[in-house]
């Protein structure tokens, strides 16, 4: 006879023992909470390595007990590294020119990156000025003879060729920009009484100023100073330019007339250290 629905319901409770599974209330793993334990195990090795590691010199750097090819050990130099070696420019000059550089491959390539910006400057196209220029970075042996080969390039109508008269002087109401810029030095022959080293530049030249038919344009350029110790410094023998490598003209809008003038007056140069 089947129940009806009024009839009560009964319910059995079972002894705690044989309760089903599914009703037990253990505690169950939580993923999250392990996950992020391993994850701060992790974090915290990193940082331990970080500080470990923390102070120790890199190889091959300055200081750290291991030569660099070219540092001054007497070997040939390789290609120069592409970031600054730190070593920090020399605070002695003449002739507004920095001089005093130390007796090691670094201070070779600093030597020839000052000279090559004193060698590429407007003073450069005036005959007293340049005169002051060679004498402060030639070795005097050899002072003479570089003086007799500049003043026979440097001539009036060259310097007509920059749009300047022949002494040298830009047309009123213009100035007259010619800089040059190392971008990167190799030594190429080091050696501990002379050295040849290879200096990457760019270089700005031309008339700033409104009404200017020569306007101021960038070239590239590898100029090759070839120096000797003197004992105190060093010193010019030699230097050759060749063209390049230039790289490809970026997109950029060219600056006005004036705003290259206002530049040239209100940035000045640098002395430039390895």
């Amino acid at each position: 006879m089947p129940l009806s629905d009024d009839q009560p319901h009964t319910r059995t409770r079972l002894p705690v023992g044989e309760q089903p599974s599914h009703q037990m209330t253990a505690r169950q793993p939580r993923p999250v909470r392990t996950l992020l334990t391993v994850l701060l195990v992790v974090t915290l090795l990193v940082i331990a390595v970080s500080v470990a590691n923390r102070g120790k010199p890199d190889r091959g750097s300055a200081g750290s007990g291991t030569a660099a090819p070219g540092s001054g050990d007497g070997t040939q130099a390789g290609a120069a590294a592409t970031a600054p070696s730190g070593t920090k420019p020399v605070d002695t000059t003449a002739n507004g020119i920095a001089n005093g550089f130390p007796h090691t491959d670094q201070g070779a390539q600093s030597a020839a990156a000052n000279y090559a910006t004193a060698l590429g400057s407007a003073e450069m196209f005036r005959t007293a000025s340049r005169h002051t220029v060679v004498d402060t970075v030639s070795d005097p042996t050899v002072a003479a003879a570089i003086q007799q080969r500049l003043d026979a390039a440097f001539t009036a109508e060259n310097n007509g060729r920059f749009g300047l008269d022949a002494e040298g002087r830009a047309p009123k109401g213009l100035t007259f920009v010619s800089r040059t810029v190392p971008v990167g030095t190799r030594t190429t022959n080091y050696a501990d009484t002379a050295t040849t080293v290879e200096v990457w530049c760019t270089g700005l030249h031309g008339l700033a100023g409104d009404g200017s038919t020569r306007p101021v344009s960038q070239d590239w350029y590898t100029l090759t100073v070839t120096m000797r110790w003197t004992g105190s410094d060093w010193k010019v023998t030699d230097f050759d330019r060749a063209s390049g490598p230039a790289p490809v003209p970026g997109d950029q809008q060219a600056a006005t007339a004036q705003q290259i003038t206002d530049a040239v007056q209100r940035f000045g140069g640098f002395r430039y250290a390895r």
